[in-house]
């Protein structure tokens, strides 16, 4: 069975390095599956889970937010500006970030910037997200 060499990277340290059957990718302009075999690819990514599925199997998650996905056909590469493993991700924080953001998109004041209250918004689903899709996976086993 062919595989991928995988590496995920943050700007502080690598997350993630192995093999993989399958990667899923939130790309720019959507999610990107990728199997052995893809046609390169270069692409930005949005905050959301990356999911990788081992050889046996088993299934790694993991949050990014920012930077860009290099695909080869043996080889993912994940340069984010933020990433960590979805255990690692405060349920409770990510919640409260999220309220934070959608209140201040709620006002309609001049003294807010938008761009920054959406990303911020955007970050706190993501990372809402990734921890749902570990909890079901881990639940399903």
């Amino acid at each position: 069975m062919a595989l991928l060499k995988v590496d995920v990277v943050s700007t502080e340290r690598s997350i993630f390095s192995g093999e993989a059957r399958f990667v899923e990718v939130p790309g720019s302009a959507g999610e990107l599956g990728v199997l052995p075999g893809h046609t390169p690819l270069l692409s930005g990514v949005r905050p959301g889970t990356v999911r990788i599925e081992a050889a046996d199997g088993t299934e790694t998650f993991l949050y990014i937010a920012g930077g860009f996905v290099e695909i080869q056909p043996d080889r993912v590469t994940v340069l984010a500006d933020t990433a960590m493993r979805a255990e690692s991700l405060d349920q409770a924080r990510a919640e409260r970030a999220r309220e934070a953001a959608a209140a201040l998109l709620e006002q309609q004041t001049g003294d807010i910037d938008y761009a920054k209250a959406q990303a911020e918004l955007a970050e706190a689903v993501a990372q809402l997200q990734a921890i749902r899709r570990m909890r079901k996976q881990k639940q399903s086993r």
